[in-house]
């Protein structure tokens, strides 16, 4: 029952496409710590969420469409603060074209986080979640272990 372990920082760079030292700055510079356990000194590992899986996929998308980790660091920052959450990316699609980011809740709202107006691309965390999912069943085939899933209703 992996889900309830969590994910070492080994299986999440190689779930999400990222390398560890870029793991290692996000966590340690507060983008995205892991939820289950942060690192208590030398020896202790990181344990990442699901969620966090999800979280940092998304992240990657967005420096992948060309966005500097400084907005999206700042983007995170803007929706924690707009939706009073600890994690903002939950529930949410994301829309960008490299330069902004919007955030739609629903078909009706669609909001500009820094407030300008471009052409945009999406990011539905449903379809990321389903990739994560899949990734998931592969380092358990490959890995050899049971890894359990989420079996939510999106």
């Amino acid at each position: 029952m992996m889900e309830q372990l969590g994910y070492r920082a080994p299986q999440v760079c190689r779930l999400i496409g990222i390398s560890y030292r870029q793991l290692d700055y996000w966590a340690r510079t507060g983008l995205l710590r892991p939820s289950l356990q942060e690192a208590s000194g030398s020896g202790s590992q990181r344990r990442y969420s699901f969620d966090d899986l999800v979280h940092l996929r998304v992240i990657k998308s967005l420096l992948d469409a060309g966005m500097s980790l400084k907005k999206i660091r700042s983007a995170i920052d803007i929706l924690r603060d707009e939706f009073a959450a600890e994690r903002p990316l939950t529930d949410v699609t994301l829309l960008s074209d490299g330069k902004t980011i919007y955030a739609a809740h629903s078909s009706d709202e669609v909001v500009d986080v820094f407030r300008r107006g471009q052409g945009v691309f999406g990011i539905a965390i449903g379809p990321v979640q389903d990739e994560v999912r899949g990734a998931v069943h592969e380092l358990e085939t490959d890995e050899g272990v049971a890894v359990e899933v989420e079996a939510k209703a999106n």
